[in-house]
Protein backbone atom coordinates (compact mmCIF):
# COMPACT_ATOMS: atom_id res chain seq x y z
CA UNK A 1 0.00 0.00 0.00
CA UNK A 2 1.55 3.37 -0.89
CA UNK A 3 0.61 5.87 1.95
CA UNK A 4 1.25 10.12 1.06
CA UNK A 5 2.54 11.32 4.93
CA UNK A 6 2.27 15.12 4.55
CA UNK A 7 4.68 17.31 6.14
CA UNK A 8 6.36 20.45 7.10
CA UNK A 9 9.06 21.11 9.53
CA UNK A 10 8.62 21.29 13.06
CA UNK A 11 6.50 18.45 13.17
CA UNK A 12 6.47 16.38 16.32
CA UNK A 13 9.54 14.25 16.21
CA UNK A 14 7.99 10.84 17.74
CA UNK A 15 4.03 11.26 15.60
CA UNK A 16 6.38 11.20 12.41
CA UNK A 17 9.31 8.54 13.26
CA UNK A 18 7.44 5.93 14.83
CA UNK A 19 4.50 5.25 12.56
CA UNK A 20 6.71 6.09 9.72
CA UNK A 21 8.62 3.51 10.43
CA UNK A 22 6.16 0.86 11.76
CA UNK A 23 4.24 1.37 8.16
CA UNK A 24 7.44 0.64 6.39
CA UNK A 25 8.28 -2.26 8.23
CA UNK A 26 4.82 -3.72 7.65
CA UNK A 27 5.93 -3.46 4.26
CA UNK A 28 4.00 -0.15 3.10
CA UNK A 29 5.89 2.64 1.16
CA UNK A 30 5.49 6.07 2.81
CA UNK A 31 6.38 9.01 0.77
CA UNK A 32 6.73 12.10 2.59
CA UNK A 33 5.14 14.84 0.70
CA UNK A 34 5.77 18.75 1.33
CA UNK A 35 5.53 22.04 0.22
CA UNK A 36 9.05 21.61 -1.81
CA UNK A 37 10.91 18.34 -3.06
CA UNK A 38 14.21 17.46 -1.49
CA UNK A 39 13.02 19.35 1.49
CA UNK A 40 15.23 18.78 4.86
CA UNK A 41 12.46 18.60 7.41
CA UNK A 42 13.32 18.76 11.02
CA UNK A 43 11.55 18.03 14.08
CA UNK A 44 10.41 20.49 16.71
CA UNK A 45 12.46 18.38 19.06
CA UNK A 46 15.15 18.17 16.69
CA UNK A 47 15.47 14.40 17.08
CA UNK A 48 14.25 13.53 13.71
CA UNK A 49 15.28 14.55 10.35
CA UNK A 50 13.61 13.81 6.54
CA UNK A 51 13.79 14.79 3.45
CA UNK A 52 10.67 15.29 1.30
CA UNK A 53 10.01 13.11 -1.56
CA UNK A 54 7.96 14.95 -3.16
CA UNK A 55 5.77 18.32 -3.44
CA UNK A 56 2.27 18.57 -3.53
CA UNK A 57 2.62 20.10 -6.71
CA UNK A 58 4.02 16.39 -7.86
CA UNK A 59 1.37 14.66 -6.86
CA UNK A 60 -2.23 13.18 -7.09
CA UNK A 61 -4.16 11.77 -4.08
CA UNK A 62 -5.27 9.38 -6.98
CA UNK A 63 -1.79 7.84 -6.36
CA UNK A 64 -2.10 6.95 -2.89
CA UNK A 65 -3.75 4.61 -0.66
CA UNK A 66 -3.63 6.68 2.38
CA UNK A 67 -3.07 9.73 4.15
CA UNK A 68 -0.94 9.68 7.45
CA UNK A 69 -0.55 13.47 8.96
CA UNK A 70 1.79 13.65 12.08
CA UNK A 71 1.25 16.17 14.60
CA UNK A 72 3.62 18.84 16.11
CA UNK A 73 3.30 22.40 14.27
CA UNK A 74 3.91 20.79 10.61
CA UNK A 75 -0.19 20.36 10.02
CA UNK A 76 -0.76 24.43 11.31
CA UNK A 77 1.63 25.43 8.77
CA UNK A 78 0.57 22.87 5.75
CA UNK A 79 -3.14 23.97 6.36
CA UNK A 80 -2.01 27.46 4.79
CA UNK A 81 -1.06 26.50 1.55
CA UNK A 82 -4.40 25.49 -0.64
CA UNK A 83 -2.15 22.78 -2.29
CA UNK A 84 -1.98 20.96 0.87
CA UNK A 85 -5.61 21.89 1.77
CA UNK A 86 -6.70 20.28 -1.44
CA UNK A 87 -4.63 17.25 -1.26
CA UNK A 88 -6.06 15.97 2.33
CA UNK A 89 -9.75 16.58 0.63
CA UNK A 90 -9.37 14.44 -1.80
CA UNK A 91 -8.48 11.55 0.42
CA UNK A 92 -12.12 12.23 1.64
CA UNK A 93 -13.76 11.94 -1.78
CA UNK A 94 -12.33 8.57 -2.59
CA UNK A 95 -12.87 7.17 0.45
CA UNK A 96 -9.00 6.62 1.40
CA UNK A 97 -7.80 6.22 4.92
CA UNK A 98 -6.82 8.54 6.63
CA UNK A 99 -4.57 8.56 9.84
CA UNK A 100 -3.72 11.74 12.01
CA UNK A 101 -2.08 11.98 15.29
CA UNK A 102 -2.13 14.93 17.91
CA UNK A 103 -2.28 18.37 15.59
CA UNK A 104 -2.96 16.42 12.40
CA UNK A 105 -6.68 17.23 13.13
CA UNK A 106 -6.05 20.73 12.00
CA UNK A 107 -5.24 20.26 8.27
CA UNK A 108 -8.60 18.40 8.17
CA UNK A 109 -10.78 20.95 9.57
CA UNK A 110 -9.31 23.21 6.75
CA UNK A 111 -9.93 20.88 4.79
CA UNK A 112 -13.32 20.31 5.99
CA UNK A 113 -13.26 16.74 6.36
CA UNK A 114 -14.49 16.45 10.06
CA UNK A 115 -18.23 17.18 10.34
CA UNK A 116 -19.92 14.79 12.00
CA UNK A 117 -17.12 12.33 12.50
CA UNK A 118 -16.16 10.66 15.82
CA UNK A 119 -12.35 11.65 16.50
CA UNK A 120 -9.96 12.79 19.07
CA UNK A 121 -6.67 15.39 18.78
CA UNK A 122 -4.27 17.29 21.16
CA UNK A 123 -6.40 18.47 24.18
CA UNK A 124 -6.26 22.00 22.39
CA UNK A 125 -6.97 21.14 18.95
CA UNK A 126 -10.61 19.09 20.76
CA UNK A 127 -12.62 22.16 21.01
CA UNK A 128 -11.70 23.44 17.62
CA UNK A 129 -13.02 19.76 16.33
CA UNK A 130 -16.75 20.73 17.94
CA UNK A 131 -16.72 23.48 16.32
CA UNK A 132 -16.73 21.59 13.09
CA UNK A 133 -19.60 19.84 14.45
CA UNK A 134 -17.50 16.46 15.24
CA UNK A 135 -18.13 14.47 17.73
CA UNK A 136 -14.95 14.44 19.96
CA UNK A 137 -13.65 12.05 22.57
CA UNK A 138 -10.88 11.74 24.85
CA UNK A 139 -9.64 8.53 23.98
CA UNK A 140 -6.01 7.38 22.81
CA UNK A 141 -7.30 6.21 19.52
CA UNK A 142 -10.84 6.56 17.83
CA UNK A 143 -11.86 4.73 14.46
CA UNK A 144 -14.47 6.01 12.30
CA UNK A 145 -14.55 3.65 9.85
CA UNK A 146 -11.26 4.92 7.58
CA UNK A 147 -10.53 7.64 9.98
CA UNK A 148 -7.75 6.89 12.68
CA UNK A 149 -7.16 9.83 15.13
CA UNK A 150 -5.09 9.70 18.24
CA UNK A 151 -4.14 12.85 20.48
CA UNK A 152 -0.41 12.65 21.56
CA UNK A 153 2.72 10.82 21.41
CA UNK A 154 1.95 8.50 24.37
CA UNK A 155 -0.47 7.25 22.37
CA UNK A 156 1.65 6.10 19.23
CA UNK A 157 1.16 2.16 19.83
CA UNK A 158 -2.42 2.69 20.06
CA UNK A 159 -2.94 4.79 16.62
CA UNK A 160 -0.22 2.74 14.84
CA UNK A 161 -1.94 -0.45 15.96
CA UNK A 162 -5.22 0.66 14.95
CA UNK A 163 -4.10 2.52 11.61
CA UNK A 164 -2.16 -1.17 10.38
CA UNK A 165 -5.61 -2.53 11.17
CA UNK A 166 -7.45 -0.27 8.78
CA UNK A 167 -4.72 -0.39 6.26
CA UNK A 168 -5.20 -3.83 6.44
CA UNK A 169 -8.66 -3.62 5.46
CA UNK A 170 -8.51 -1.13 3.37
CA UNK A 171 -8.57 -1.82 -0.27
CA UNK A 172 -5.79 -0.54 -2.73
CA UNK A 173 -7.34 2.04 -4.61
CA UNK A 174 -8.81 2.22 -8.28
CA UNK A 175 -8.45 5.73 -8.62
CA UNK A 176 -11.56 6.61 -9.22
CA UNK A 177 -13.64 9.06 -6.81
CA UNK A 178 -16.33 7.92 -5.32
CA UNK A 179 -18.23 11.36 -5.98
Amino acid sequence: MRIACVLESDFEDSEFQTPYQAFKDAGHEVVVIGLKAGAQLTGKKGQATTTSDKAFKEVRAADFDALFIPGGYSPDRLRAHPEAVEFARAFSAYERPVLAICHGPQLLMSAHMVEARRMTAWRTIQDDLRHFAATVVDEEVVVDGKLVTSRQPSDIPAFVRESLKVLQGAPVGSGTPSR
